[in-house]
């Protein structure tokens, strides 16, 4: 029964995208999109602390901004143990769509025993509930190793708050252009990184990355830089902490150590970045 109430949803939803661009609906009708990227967002089944962060993370703006659709081919970069936008991602895909995820090389000898169990539990969230998740589909993207599927297979990458750790990695120049290969002519690159401020000391691995970087990344990689937008800032952060943007919630390194003044700040200013495949 659940299945089929998806199934109807969905169709339903298509439907109803279809009748309103027939119609020549005007911008302010309301998004049956962007509804159930609320839905998914808000259900039940994701923790109350998960769901929290939706202030900080504004999932409905931001995917919406990215051009998702429930139809979609989609890779999420580094989901790690899946507890964030994929528990929103898969199942809005489950149906109708495709959810990838790119995860670490278990034949890596060196992969962290935190790793190990990141991709465990990855894979086992989608095993213990098919009729939510639908089918998990694995890519590599663990340098050296990158393999992210067939050249031109997916609608949409989105690469969230990974873009620091790329370029420590020394590899960032070669994952660009993975996303590059495997998008579709027209298919979108949906980055979110924490963003450097004035105060930021770009000498040292910090978790900060300024915009000027990601886009010169992006372009360098083939991609046309299409839009931006402010939906996740914070005008709050001074991104200039002694142990980096993790000084922040919801890692808050310090402990106790100061935690009300970090919790008041909230999670890191964000850059959102929009990037299009010619």
């Amino acid at each position: 029964m659940a299945r089929f109430a998806s199934v109807f949803f969905f169709a339903t939803l298509a439907l109803v995208g279809a009748g309103c661009q027939l119609l020549g609906q005007d911008a302010d009708a309301p998004d049956p999109v962007a509804a159930a990227i609320e839905r998914a967002s808000t259900d039940p089944h994701r923790s109350e602390q998960n769901i929290a962060r939706n202030a900080y993370r504004h999932p409905v703006e931001t995917l919406r901004f990215f051009g998702f659709e429930p139809g979609m081919a989609v890779l999420e970069v580094q989901p790690g143990a899946g507890i964030w936008y994929t528990e929103i991602l898969a199942p809005l895909l489950a149906e109708h769509g495709r959810y990838v995820a790119a995860s670490y090389d278990l034949t890596n000898p060196e992969l962290s025993d935190y790793a190990k169990r990141a991709h465990e539990a990855l894979v086992a969230r989608f095993r213990e509930q098919p009729e939510r998740y639908g089918d998990l589909d694995l890519a590599v993207l663990h340098p050296p190793e990158i393999h992210l599927g067939r050249d031109e297979s997916l609608d949409l990458v989105l690469n969230f708050r990974n873009t620091h750790g790329q370029i420590r990695s020394g590899a960032a120049e070669e994952i660009y252009a993975a996303f590059f290969a495997v998008l579709k002519p027209g298919g979108v690159l949906g980055v979110v990184q924490h963003r450097t401020g004035p105060e930021t000391d770009t000498s040292k691995f910090n978790g900060y990355v300024s915009e000027e970087t990601v886009i010169a990344l992006a372009e360098g990689a083939g991609f046309v830089f299409d839009a931006k937008s402010e939906i996740n800032a914070n005008p709050n952060d001074r991104a200039n902490y002694a142990r980096g943007v993790w000084t922040l919630p919801p890692s808050l390194t310090l402990g106790n150590e100061d935690r009300e003044k970090y919790l008041a700040i909230g999670e890191s200013d964000r850059m959102t970045l929009r990037f299009r495949k010619p």
